[in-house]
């Protein structure tokens, strides 16, 4: 029997699906989900309004979630799809958390993580970035020109 894997694709799309429930609640749409041995295990998306916590961006509620999952602390077999760039605070959870892998969407050119240009990730965390960049600019866009 093949094992079918998804593509990194298809599971930045699950995550946009993330990020427009949190449109949709009124929340900065961010969606995140973690996956391990090509099987989602934990979903998430912003929760800053809703749980009036700075902290509950949508890694972190992922971070928690995939940890409760797999009944441990450490993630170094999954990879994290979101669709911005990870913040410093995120990307510091990332690292304590040893995420093998983190594929975000749009880049975040006040906020991310990258702009720091010093090392903030596990040493052996595999970035990838950019990917259906522009779908996910274009959900960070319409949210902040709704508000204005």
């Amino acid at each position: 029997m093949q094992l079918y894997v998804q593509s990194d694709e298809h599971f930045m799309r699950e995550a946009l699906k993330e990020a427009k429930r949190a449109f949709e609640a009124d929340e900065v749409p961010v969606g995140a989900v973690i996956v391990c041995d090509n099987t989602i295990i934990a979903r998430a998306h912003n929760l800053t309004e809703r749980l009036t916590d700075v902290t509950a961006h949508a890694e972190m509620q992922a971070i928690t979630s995939a940890a409760n999952h797999l009944g441990g602390k450490y993630l170094n077999e999954c990879t994290l799809y979101v669709t911005l760039e990870p913040c410093l605070m995120c990307a510091g959870a990332l690292h304590w958390s040893q995420i093998k892998k983190i594929v975000f969407g749009a880049a975040d050119q006040k906020r991310g993580y990258i702009r720091l240009n010093q090392p903030v990730l596990h040493p052996k965390t595999e970035v990838v970035s950019g990917l259906l960049e522009e779908e996910c600019s274009n959900l960070l866009k319409e949210f902040f020109k709704k508000k204005r």
